[in-house]
């Protein structure tokens, strides 16, 4: 058995829950196609279309990490995100299903009303904790845990996007995911912003489609920080799956985007507005602007430019996030 072989063999028997059905569809998006000029196929996975908790890819990220969480005996999972915050809703979701409690770190005002994901984080049970700043997040999530244990209560903490080397690793599994339903496109798009989800498609590809080329495109943080970080996890895959450093990527290919930022996370650019309007009434599909929408456009910046005109197929990889249009 090759290396390769015998990393492919771990990374399927990582110890994973159930949340939602698997695989996720991957359709063709022909009129889409068309609208933007693009002359190679267009196609999504659609992670949005996820039968659990909304959706998303941060769910696919919680089948491993929850079970990792539920094996140690946690009793209770707490995380942090924005207010709309895609893997926060996710988590509590999560946690609902598995009969755990959950505790949020939320950066920014309480709303007077919820809506979004923030309504759902509501229902699903979570208790939510807001502060004013991202830098805020990390210190509140370990005074919660100490609080918690000294009521003799088992937290589980949950990194920013469940963006560590198992969370990454569920997206791996996403890419062989595709590979099994017949589709290794010449490139793959998607937004990037904790590292997570770049990191496994980097590592994905690396097990599974090697000629694919993947492209983060930024919701918020400058390119150079999210390589940095998409580097760092891939180094923690690869010592998780028995391979030596730089097996799943390097820097040269690790792409991130960073000029679709806009006037920052979750402001809507005018490349972001147009993106949403032609995905959705071309395709009937729903980005936003935290993530996804921005991630289209620069699909479309790059398709308009002609760099995807050889590449036979591209994919958008549709990470979710249709409850925060509704916020």
């Amino acid at each position: 058995m090759s290396t390769l072989d015998a990393a492919r063999k771990r990374l399927e028997s990582i110890p994973s829950v159930s949340l939602g059905h698997l695989p996720t569809p991957i359709d063709e998006l022909a009129r889409l196609r068309e609208a933007i000029g693009l002359k190679a196929r267009l196609l999504a996975k659609r992670d949005d279309a996820m039968s659990f908790g909304f959706g998303g890819n941060k769910i696919r990220k919680l089948t491993l990490v929850a079970a990792q969480a539920v094996a140690d005996g946690a009793d209770t999972l707490i995380t942090c995100g924005g207010v709309q915050s895609n893997h926060c809703r996710a988590t509590a979701a999560a946690a609902a299903k598995l009969g755990l409690a959950c505790r949020i770190v939320a950066n920014g005002a309480r709303p007077e009303r919820s809506t979004g994901n923030a309504l759902l984080v509501a229902l699903y049970g979570a208790e939510v904790t807001y502060v004013e700043s991202r830098q805020e997040r990390a210190p509140t999530m370990e005074r919660l845990a100490s609080e918690l244990r000294a009521q003799g209560r088992r937290p589980w903490i949950i990194p920013l996007g469940a963006s560590t080397p198992l969370g990454a690793m569920a997206i791996a599994r996403g890419v062989g995911e595709m590979v099994a339903q017949g589709v290794t496109p010449g490139v793959i798009v998607h937004a990037s912003s904790s590292g997570g989800t770049q990191a496994g498609l980097v590592a994905g590809c690396a097990l599974h489609a090697p000629g694919t080329r993947v492209i983060g495109v930024s919701a918020d943080d400058p390119a150079v920080e999210i390589q940095r970080t998409v580097l760092a996890l891939l180094a923690g895959m690869e010592e998780a799956l028995g391979l030596t450093r730089g097996a799943l990527g390097s820097a040269a290919g690790v792409t991130v985007d960073d000029t679709m930022i806009g006037e920052g996370y979750g402001i809507p650019s005018a490349a972001s507005r147009e993106a949403q309007a032609l995905a959705a009434r071309t395709e009937a599909v729903i980005t936003d602007h935290w993530y996804t929408a921005k991630a289209l456009a620069g699909l479309i910046a790059r398709a308009r430019g002609g760099e995807f005109d050889a590449a036979g197929s591209v994919l958008f990889w549709h990470t979710g996030g249709q409850a925060s249009v509704l916020a």
